[in-house]
């Protein structure tokens, strides 16, 4: 089974509807996906409405779990602790926090701020990731992110290496804007592998660890 918990709609910048890629995922073989759009603190009320009716009326019909969520973005480091809160008060049922990615400016001490937040779930691509904030990340069970998206997979394998030197829980997610960015079980496998994990590191990853997170939203 596929699991995915970090997407995007049209509703930040993806190209698709929920709808549209919630059934796309479906026929693509998911099990479960996130549909979690970009968010800073004024707009989630507006996003994460939509994306619970959507989600909702998506399993209604098909046989997926589909999740509503958000990923908060280049948020200041100060304000991450209370838009995670906000989005979780509002019914997000899945909280990242925009990593710090060697790619894009993020603030420095995002990461640190996204791991000291009960409200996060994941922090999605976090780059040149600490040892101190792998720690973070495993004593708060928050899990990081190994992405198969351009540019923020550079550095997949250390994050894979600290991660797993911490004890901190690793997911692979699509970090999809367009359908083809979506995930299938080759390149899941092969990513694990490029990211340097052993078979049973992997296969904890793929098999484990994506229904470890699941049982929260329920």
């Amino acid at each position: 089974m596929i699991h995915d918990f970090h997407t995007h709609t049209y509703l930040s910048d993806g190209i698709l509807s929920p709808m549209e890629l919630i059934r796309t995922a479906h026929v693509e073989g998911y099990g479960v996906i996130a549909v979690t759009d970009h968010v800073g603190l004024e707009d989630q009320e507006r996003v994460i409405k939509t994306l619970l009716g959507e989600c909702r009326r998506a399993m209604e019909a098909w046989n997926i779990v589909a999740l509503a969520g958000v990923e908060i973005t280049h948020v200041p480091k100060s304000l991450i602790g209370e838009a995670a809160q906000r989005a979780k008060d509002l019914g997000a049922q899945i909280v990242l926090v925009h990593g710090e990615t060697i790619v894009e400016p993020v603030e420095p001490g995002s990461n640190l701020a996204a791991l000291g937040s009960s409200s996060v779930d994941i922090l999605a691509h976090p780059g040149l990731i600490t040892e101190e904030e792998a720690s973070l990340a495993a004593e708060m069970g928050i899990f990081l992110e190994i992405s198969t998206r351009r540019g923020h997979s550079l550095t997949n394998g250390h994050v894979a290496k600290i991660g797993l030197a911490s004890g901190a829980k690793l997911l692979i997610d699509s970090d999809a804007h367009r359908p083809e960015d979506l995930l299938n079980m080759e390149l899941i496998r092969k990513v694990a592998k490029g990211a340097g994990l052993s078979e049973d590191e992997a296969a904890t990853l793929i098999e484990n660890n994506p229904p470890e997170l699941l049982k929260r939203t329920n």
